[in-house]
C-alpha cells in the first residue's frame, strides 16, 4: 500500500527528499493542467507551475496535515494564481487547443469530437472566473466541495453553487451542439 500524501509531506518536511519526489510524481500532471487552463500562455503556465512547487518546498517546514494534502497544494496554487492575476490584471482563460487526434479513425467522428471540444473550451472560457476555478479545482485537482471552499477561502455553499452553475453551463454548451 502506498503512503498517503500527508504522511509523505511530513516525511519530506523531516528531510526525506524521496517523499517529495513521490508527491511531485503523483500530483504534477493534474496541477500542471490546472495551471495551464488558468492562464493564457504555456510559457507563463510552466513558470507558474514551477513557482508553485517552489512555494511547496519553501512551506514544508510549516506543513501540518490539517486537511488533505491536495487541499493544501491547491490552496498554494490558488493563492499564487491570484497573485499572478492581480499583478498583471489577467483573468482565467480556456484550455489550449489540443492537436492530438482522437481514437476514432472516422474523419467525421474526429471532426465532431473536435467541435465538441471546441464548444467545451469556449464554454469553459466563458464561465465567470470563480465558477471556472471551482470547476477546475474539482476536475483537475480532484477536490470536493469542502476542499474547494478551503482552497479558495470561501464557504461551502458558495463553492457548491459555483461548481453547480459551472457544471450546468458546461453541460448545456456541450448538448447544444
Amino acid at each position: 500500500m502506498e503512503a498517503p500524501d500527508e504522511q509523505l509531506m511530513l516525511a519530506y518536511r523531516d528531510g526525506d527528499t524521496a517523499a517529495f519526489e513521490t508527491l511531485y510524481t503523483r500530483h504534477r500532471a493534474r496541477l500542471y493542467r490546472f495551471v495551464l487552463r488558468s492562464v493564457k500562455s504555456r510559457a507563463v503556465g510552466e513558470e507558474l507551475f514551477q513557482e508553485i512547487w517552489i512555494r511547496v518546498i519553501e512551506a514544508r517546514a510549516r506543513y501540518t496535515p490539517q486537511a488533505r494534502f491536495t487541499t493544501w497544494l491547491y490552496t498554494i496554487a490558488h493563492n499564487h494564481l491570484v497573485d499572478h492575476w492581480r499583478k498583471r490584471g489577467l483573468t482565467l482563460v480556456s484550455l489550449e487547443d489540443d492537436d492530438t487526434p482522437g481514437s476514432s479513425p472516422d474523419p467525421a467522428d474526429h471532426a465532431q469530437a473536435r467541435e465538441s471540444l471546441a464548444r467545451f473550451a469556449a464554454a469553459l472560457a466563458a464561465l465567470p472566473p470563480l465558477q471556472r476555478e471551482a470547476f477546475l479545482l474539482h476536475e483537475e485537482g480532484g477536490l470536493n466541495v469542502a476542499e474547494i471552499a478551503a482552497a479558495t477561502r470561501t464557504n461551502e455553499e458558495a463553492a457548491k453553487s459555483r461548481l453547480r452553475y459551472a457544471t450546468a453551463k458546461l453541460k448545456a454548451a456541450i448538448s447544444d451542439g
